[in-house]
């Protein structure tokens, strides 16, 4: 029951949504495509429920082929991430693209933030347990790090402290809302991240 509250929570919510931001959809698209080559969309492969691949949708951040050097991003030392990028990603932005895959099922409003595989599978068993929920556009973990691109930046190896570091602090926290969530605290979730994003909570 609890289940099937959250999955119509997720669709009134990201049907409304996607209706309200057409215009800004819109906007965001016409200055991506002036700025850079390529298309508005970035989508790339990341690990859902019980493991399941599915394809994440973002707005276009970054130069094209700029995953190829590397699935970590590095804030605004990264020179693979465009001027619009830079701004669309401060105030997450670029993450507005996931309700259709809110809409679609593959994740929800509120989740343990979903990984890709290269990561995935440097799991433990305990870990692997957060693929139990759907994965979300936003969780406790992401309100804690919501600079990790800027932490990543002022490390001498990035992808070590990602690895060693900062996701099993993540993965921990989101093991947390595994074992116990509700709508309630969902709400939460979701205030506090917009209180984050508008810097209204540091």
């Amino acid at each position: 029951m609890q289940e099937l509250s959250k999955r119509l929570f997720d669709l009134t919510i990201s049907l409304g949504g996607i209706i309200f931001l057409l215009p800004i959809f819109f906007i965001i698209g016409l200055v991506i495509t002036l700025e850079s080559k390529g298309g508005i969309f970035f989508k790339q492969i990341r690990v859902g429920r019980y493991g399941h691949d599915f394809t994440l949708y973002k707005f276009r951040t970054m130069k094209l082929q700029s995953e190829k050097l590397g699935q970590l991003t590095i804030g605004a030392k990264d020179s693979r991430i465009t001027r619009v990028g830079l701004f669309l990603r401060k105030f997450k932005l670029d993450e507005l693209p996931q309700i259709w895959n809110v809409l679609k099922g593959d994740m929800s409003l509120v989740g343990p933030r979903p990984e890709v595989r290269k990561y995935v599978n440097l799991y433990t068993p305990q870990q692997l347990k957060v693929l139990q929920v759907k994965p979300g556009i936003t969780d406790y973990a992401s309100i804690l790090y919501f600079n990790e691109n800027e932490l990543l930046g002022k490390s001498e190896h990035p992808e070590e402290t990602y690895i060693n570091i900062i996701m099993p602090e993540k993965l921990s926290i989101n093991l947390q809302y595994v074992n116990n969530h509700h709508r309630g605290k969902d709400m939460a979730i979701l205030w506090n991240t917009l209180l984050r994003i508008l810097h209204l909570n540091h």
